[in-house]
């Protein structure tokens, strides 16, 4: 809770507060959503070759995506970290780094259970799926760098150069499948789909992308919150006041 006597800390984080409710219903409607574009993708018929395996390409392709969305908003955030100085670019990178390392992880997992009945391994050294490791590894060490440095300063900006570096590596994940032709097949998109398969394939797109939008809000609200009582505390600490913040 941010008590109203402290001055402009609390006041900053004011208009988050009075956003919550937006973006509570924005958070139902988003889950809605998702909930839909699953049922649907559940609903269509097995694919005459892989059967109903291919129904976690609805999850698996859609989490690729927007988790390269998310590494691409790390990228400008940290940009714009370096650029102005701004917190919110750093609170935003933060974030969007948070939701795209999970997707991240999500598409990992989705392609070892995929990969064990198609391939019959759950893992293999290949070029997409090491990519795609290393770029999952190099994310997790950004957010191991934030939970270690304790200056905001420091650690805002180590952040920021890191997360542009990390980000670099989405167009060779991307690209992995053509450059070493290994045993991953090339990304599927909508226009390489039967036309039966590609609208699950796109309401999960958008189901994953409202989820994983409402998940950065949330998160960088969480943070600029907890950026408003650390502020508060500091204020307290030079007036000489006893930190009772909670």
């Amino acid at each position: 809770m941010i008590p109203d006597n402290d001055t402009g800390a609390a006041a900053a984080a004011g208009p988050l507060l009075r956003r919550g409710p937006a973006l509570a219903l924005f958070g139902l409607a988003a889950a809605a959503f998702f909930a839909y574009a699953q049922w649907y993708g559940l609903n269509t018929g097995p694919e005459r070759d892989m059967g109903h395996l291919q129904k976690i390409l609805y999850v698996h392709v859609p989490s690729a995506w927007i988790a390269f969305l998310s590494f691409a908003v790390v990228f400008l955030a940290g940009v714009w970290y370096l650029a102005t100085r701004s917190e919110r670019a750093d609170e935003l990178g933060a974030s969007a780094a948070e939701v795209g390392t999970l997707l991240n992880g999500l598409v990992l997992l989705q392609g070892m259970i995929w990969a064990k009945p198609s391939w019959g391994v759950w893992w293999t050294w290949d070029a997409r799926l090491s990519s795609t490791l290393v770029l999952f590894l190099v994310f997790v060490s950004y957010l191991a760098l934030r939970a270690l440095v304790d200056d905001r300063e420091r650690r805002a900006r180590w952040s920021a150069v890191v997360g542009i570096l990390g980000a670099l590596g989405v167009p060779v994940v991307y690209m992995s499948v053509r450059w070493w032709r290994t045993l991953h097949q090339v990304q599927s998109t909508p226009s390489t789909m039967d036309p039966a398969f590609a609208t699950g394939l796109r309401l999960n797109a958008f189901g994953v992308l409202f989820v994983g939008a409402f998940l950065v809000l949330l998160r960088r609200r969480v943070a600029r919150m907890d950026a408003a009582v650390e502020a508060i505390a500091d204020e307290r600490a030079l007036r000489g006041e006893v930190d009772h913040v909670g």
